[in-house]
């Protein structure tokens, strides 16, 4: 019974941009008087490492359950860690800075850095909320660094309005922002680099000063050959079929049943709704919205809903 789908104890992160929305949505435990901006509900990075929050193996890290127990997990016997997903919840109760996640190309040349692929799939939105999505087509690497001193790169950037239900690829090497206003799962590559070229003219309240900007790698790390117009948006079925991981939606309404094969690790990310997950050796692990489980690959079972629910299945 230790091969059971895994839920976290979620991390925290206070953020100069966050708020209380994701207690509000999803009853996240949120300490009190703090802007919360992320929910690391997966992660394996060094200084940040999901425990699993029940059952058998409560209060063992993810690193140490696929240690233990590397194939039953991963489906594979050439795991290499850390972990390959990072996986988020946010809150950006104000705009997030213009920045961009380098590529492996761009962490081999400046040598450092992780390189991030992620994606945005938008749970909720205030009316007219947007995302700032890639250069504007034709934006050349001098034009962009100009307007970066003179603080107007924002006018270069694709601005998008967004609704909830959509889901927004964004290579690594792709410059962007998360407006106002947003509640996001983010999937991503395991990376916590970010390279700041903009942030609003905004001061951190813990300082005093603004927050430190990385131009000059920002501008190594940015596809100047590539527009935001060129990326995908998608509100059904196949969302991400990239290198680094994919993303399926599904939705079932209360009373159906949808089996879990053993094979394939995957994570499931619920965006609403509730239900179980029964073992076909015994015992059952409740969801609702706002949890993301990770499901082992010799896991089998049967998911099963209570309410109508709409959920993200990511696989590697």
């Amino acid at each position: 019974m230790e091969i059971y789908p895994y839920r976290f104890e979620p991390i925290f992160k206070e953020r100069i941009w966050g708020g209380r929305k994701l207690g509000e949505l999803f009853d996240k435990p949120l300490p009190v008087g703090v802007r919360i901006g992320e929910s690391w509900e997966l992660a394996d990075l060094p200084e940040d490492k999901s425990r699993i929050a029940e059952g058998p193996l409560a209060g063992m890290t993810l690193a140490d359950a696929i240690a233990r127990y590397e194939t039953a997990i991963t489906g594979r016997r050439d795991y290499t860690p850390p972990f390959p997903l990072l996986i988020k919840l946010l809150d950006a109760s104000d705009v997030l800075s213009v920045q961009v996640h380098p590529d492996a190309e761009t962490c081999r040349r400046m040598g450092k850095g992780d390189p991030k692929t992620e994606c945005w799939y938008i749970i909720a939105a205030e009316p007219g909320a947007v995302i700032y999505k890639g250069l504007i087509a034709g934006t050349t690497r001098e034009q962009f660094a100009a307007a970066v001193a003179d603080g107007t790169c924002a006018e270069y950037l694709n601005k998008v309005e967004v609704r909830p239900g959509e889901c927004h690829f964004l290579p690594a090497g792709t410059c962007h922002a998360i407006g106002a206003g947003l509640v996001i799962a983010e999937i991503q590559q395991p990376s916590d680099t970010t390279y700041r070229v903009f942030d609003w003219n905004r001061v951190d309240p813990a300082t005093g000063k603004p927050r430190p900007l990385h131009i000059d790698e920002a501008m190594e790390s940015i596809h100047f050959d590539a527009g935001g117009d060129d990326l995908s948006v998608r509100t059904v079925g196949r969302l991400v079929d990239a290198e680094a991981f994919t993303v399926d939606k599904g939705h079932q309404t209360p009373g159906c049943e949808v089996l879990l094969s053993p094979g394939q690790m995957k994570a499931i990310v619920f965006v609403s709704g509730a239900g179980r997950i029964a073992g076909a050796q015994g015992g059952q692990v409740m969801f609702r919205k706002g949890d993301t489980l990770l499901v082992p690959a010799a896991f089998e079972g049967v998911m099963g809903f209570s309410q109508d629910t709409e959920y993200l299945v990511v696989t590697l």
